[in-house]
């Protein structure tokens, strides 16, 4: 068996930036590492600690946003923002999104992590490392680089 490819720079700080967020407490909006974080809340900050400043004004959003709204909201702006990817070409340091039923639109972002792992945020967690497990391989409907991160 043959060890993984090394990552890329752009690909190793993505990561050491998303894992560096581990442990910051979920709270919906919020993209202050260590204070509180949500989903799109830790690709935020990863955006600004790698990319810069964010390129887009954060639009106020419910926590039933998805459910509300039913346009692809989340995968609208990430294509604004970042490289679409292949699902089957997804690489660690690339941004998930996920959908949690078949019929609404993605509305959780996580972050690959090698091994088949995901960095994320959730309400009643912290931001945490966790397994990309069936279920949410199941959910999966977007992948996007970071820019200049291939």
């Amino acid at each position: 068996m043959s060890a993984p490819a090394p990552l890329s720079p752009a690909r190793a700080a993505v990561l050491a930036e998303a894992r560096a967020w581990i442990g910051t407490p979920y709270l919906h909006r919020a993209s202050l590492k260590g204070h509180g974080a949500d989903c799109l809340g830790l690709v935020r900050g990863v955006w600004r600690a790698v990319v810069g400043a964010e390129p887009e004004p954060l639009p106020p959003y419910a926590p039933d946003w998805a459910e509300a709204g039913r346009r692809e909201t989340l995968a609208e702006a990430a294509g604004r923002c970042l490289v679409p990817v292949a699902l089957d070409a997804a690489a660690p340091g690339d941004v998930l999104l996920f959908r949690f039923r078949a019929h609404l639109p993605a509305k959780h972002a996580a972050i690959l992590a090698p091994g088949a792992r995901m960095i994320h945020a959730y309400d009643g967690a912290s931001v945490c490392e966790t397994a990309l497990s069936p279920w949410w391989r199941r959910r999966l409907a977007y992948a996007f680089a970071f820019p200049d991160g291939r």
